[in-house]
């Protein structure tokens, strides 16, 4: 029986945007995501499933903060249009809703990011007494900024990665589940219902925060770090699937990535509890700078949560420098000096 965990922590999630460059510039300067680990333009084959049938052109730019944490795909059609939900999205809604980041001065952030000029909400208090604050960029994505509880790398820098997702779901029993079962997520920090003063909205929903703290298994666990998964639940049942009538890709949080260390025993695992891959590139597919294997699974109200075993990272590209991790076995750690090779792709601005 393998008492390793499946995965270690978030990998990315994935933002569905009418312009990389654009967005990534902003994501710059709100939150530090300036190391590039790779940017590819292809074709999404392999996801026909989720638009409509159609193989579309895309290019994805994934953006780290080498403080920790999970980063961003920024994701672009370049077959087509993106196209923006057709409603307002609340909190609550069917759907990734929101990315959490991690900040080791909550209060100090929210100032410079005020300075900044940025849409920042007044500094407000969670229901364990810590500092949080809501900021949206200008494609209309949240982000919940909390403090961050694990780091990679000391920095004078007030920002982190991403260290969750805040998620809206129809049956909370059943995402629970899925959630602590399939996924590995076990630990319950928070379950309560009611009106709370710190979300966006206010309206009387379940409240479940569930934790996964750092493991040292996996070439890139200490740099992802913890995860925190928040799911929350509308009592009054009025919760919209965010992206109905929509493609993934489209406009918003299009999937919630994590780093795989054992696909096969993950997605037996999955079946077991009646959770079946969606999507599987079966083994490495190529990223142009990266690679590794993908799948995706959903949970029970359809939000896609993407999974990857990662083979190749390129460490210096303008040197063809890469970690082949396929050859030393995803359950190893690198040291953290090779981690940090990573920055050496910093965007200077």
């Amino acid at each position: 029986m393998n008492t390793r965990p499946y995965l270690t922590g978030i990998q990315q999630i994935g933002i569905g945007i009418p312009d990389v460059d654009e967005a990534w510039k902003w994501y710059r300067a709100a939150f530090g995501m300036n190391v590039s680990v790779f940017d590819d333009a292809a074709e999404a084959a392999l996801m026909t499933r989720y638009t409509n049938g159609i193989v579309e052109k895309r290019r994805a730019a994934l953006a780290l903060n080498m403080a920790g944490g999970g980063g961003f795909e920024i994701w672009q059609y370049t077959s087509k249009v993106p196209v923006p939900a057709a409603f307002d999205i609340r909190i609550g809604d069917l759907g990734i809703y929101a990315a959490k980041m991690k900040s080791r001065n909550v209060p100090a952030l929210h100032e410079q990011l005020k300075k900044q000029g940025l849409p920042v909400s007044p500094l407000l208090t969670d229901p364990a007494g810590e500092r949080t604050f809501w900021i949206t960029d200008p494609w209309g994505n949240p982000f919940q900024v909390i403090q961050g509880q694990s780091w990679f790398k000391s920095t004078e820098e007030l920002t982190g990665g991403v260290c969750g997702a805040v998620i809206g779901v129809s049956n909370m029993n059943a995402a629970i589940k899925f959630y602590t079962q399939v996924l590995g997520i076990r630990e319950i920090v928070l379950d309560k219902t009611g009106v709370f003063a710190d979300l966006p909205e206010a309206t009387e929903v379940r409240r479940v925060v569930l934790r996964k703290q750092y493991e040292p298994y996996g070439a890139f666990s200490k740099l992802l770090g913890n995860v925190r998964i928040e799911l929350i639940q509308r009592m009054d049942g009025s919760g919209r699937k965010i992206f109905e009538n929509r493609c993934w890709g489209d406009r918003g949080y299009i999937h919630l990535c994590f780093d795989t260390l054992d696909m096969e025993g993950l997605q037996q695992k999955a079946a077991g509890l009646g959770v079946e891959f969606t999507v599987d590139s079966g083994n490495t597919f190529d990223m142009g700078e990266a690679g590794g294997r993908f799948a995706y699974m959903e949970d029970p109200d359809g939000t896609l949560i993407e999974l990857v075993e990662t083979h190749k990272v390129p460490v210096f590209k303008k040197l063809g420098i890469y970690f082949n991790l396929k050859k030393r076995g995803t359950y190893k750690t690198l040291p953290d000096w090779m981690v940090g090779l990573l920055g050496m792709n910093k965007i200077k601005d």
